[in-house]
């Protein structure tokens, strides 16, 4: 059963190729040929950043359907007759 922890490590992957592409558009400065190092950079900011959207999406929307939980009671009566409740709480 996936209980949504596969969705925090989207999270920090996200977040680690936020700081990675910010890295090479900010800090690095080296030359280098047929590309630019800070292009580069952009590219992981942005992908960075639609990845960690979507991780959070999935991760909240996994999180609330997990709030829901049954409970089941049986009584017996005086007389001997059974009754089962069966409730689900959101």
């Amino acid at each position: 059963m996936n209980n949504g922890s596969g969705y925090g490590t989207g999270i920090v992957f996200s977040i680690m190729a936020m700081a990675a592409g910010a890295i090479m558009y900010w800090a690095v400065t080296a030359p280098t040929h047929g590309f630019k190092l800070s292009t580069v950079g952009v590219v992981l900011m942005i992908a960075g950043a639609a990845g960690l959207v979507i991780s959070a999406a999935l991760f909240a929307s996994s999180r609330s359907a997990g709030r829901r939980s049954t409970y089941d009671k049986q009584s017996v009566d005086a007389q001997g007759r059974e009754t089962v409740v069966h409730e689900q709480v959101r």
